[in-house]
């Protein structure tokens, strides 16, 4: 049976992300997400009436993703100390997985043209991250905001970004396997984030 209404947009948004991530956005075609969705070009318009639309929409759907992976500090311990470390630990374990390397350098190279998406990109994956982790520590430390927020940007620079920007730049593999949280003692190397950590919290 043929997917219709949300459950079709649904399908089509999912099929684009993967033609955007394999394709880049200017190779990426409404035929191609027309083709690989299995549906027609008058139907794929009938959801979204541009390319960039659509782009847009695919930007919202990781946002979704991603925030519902990462979640927040608190729901990896009890423990103060260590909800921070496997956060940042989770943190960096989804940003060096290669869909997440790849989406980042598309919205860059997008970002002059289409500012809002890499704005929204950029919200999810590191704005909402640091506010999170912030918001966090000013509730359990006692520490005012400003604090809260000037402890996350010099946790996150240390542990976290390094090895994201090698990834970015290819200067190390990305992880082609999917993050499994179960797994992100294994996948990340926790002992220099618990040392940050411990010399960072007050």
């Amino acid at each position: 049976m043929a997917k219709r209404g949300d459950e079709l947009r649904k399908h089509i948004l999912w099929t684009a992300k993967d033609v955007f991530l394999e394709m880049g956005f200017e190779r990426a075609s409404m035929d191609v997400v027309a083709a690989r969705a299995q549906t027609s070009k008058r139907s794929l318009y009938a959801h979204f009436e541009s390319k960039d639309n659509l782009f847009l929409a695919v930007v919202d759907l990781v946002r979704e993703l991603y925030l519902g992976k990462l979640r927040t500090p608190a729901d990896y311990s009890d423990d103060t100390t260590e909800a921070v470390v496997l956060f940042c630990g989770r943190f960096l374990q989804m940003l060096v997985w290669t869909p997440t390397v790849r989406t980042c350098r598309l919205g860059i190279s997008e970002a002059g043209r289409l500012p809002e998406a890499s704005a929204r990109y950029y919200d999810a994956i590191f704005a909402t991250a640091h506010e999170r982790l912030a918001a966090y520590l000013t509730e359990r430390r006692g520490l005012t905001p400003e604090a809260g927020a000037a402890i996350t940007r010099d946790l996150l620079g240390r542990t976290v970004y390094p090895a994201f920007t090698r990834a970015l730049f290819g200067v190390e593999p990305s992880r082609d396997r999917a993050p499994d949280e179960a797994a992100i003692g294994t996948d990340v190397d926790l002992a220099p984030i618990r040392a940050a950590v411990a010399a960072s919290l007050p």
